[in-house]
């Protein structure tokens, strides 16, 4: 939610929580895009983790997220160097909801740079954090 409305919001699916490094390049959010829509993290019959979000039927809410490189290893106070300028993240994180609309992923954001309340029902104790 933006100032009290609702903006984006998935059923089945994952909520994305996206930050960019000041490094990543827009091959790197395509990968990252790849990564998502491919990842084997829903039930199966088994109860395995062996599902898509295809064979689901799921979508991604993608919510950017710049302070989860934030990095308090020396202070109590985030260190913010590692993110992405403004502009930068922006575009990445444009780059990366398109690179899973590309991949037929339905897609629904926040609002970039906005304050925005987001609401999670977690469907199992399961938090992933990728990397590429």
């Amino acid at each position: 939610m933006v100032d009290g409305a609702v903006v984006g919001r998935c059923g089945v699916g994952l909520l994305v929580l996206v930050a960019a490094h000041r490094d990543d390049t827009e091959a790197n959010a395509d990968k990252m895009a790849d990564r998502v829509a491919g990842l084997r993290i829903f039930g199966d019959a088994e109860g395995k983790m062996n599902l898509s979000l295809a064979d689901v039927e799921g979508s991604v809410l993608a919510i950017s997220n710049f302070t989860l490189y934030g990095d308090a290893t020396k202070n109590r106070r985030p260190s913010f160097i590692e993110s992405a300028a403004y502009a930068d993240g922006e575009r990445l994180y444009e780059a990366f909801v398109a690179g899973l609309q590309r991949r037929g992923v339905p897609v629904e954001t926040g609002v970039f740079g906005a304050h925005m309340d987001v609401s999670l029902v977690n469907d199992g104790p399961v938090t992933i954090v990728l990397d590429v």
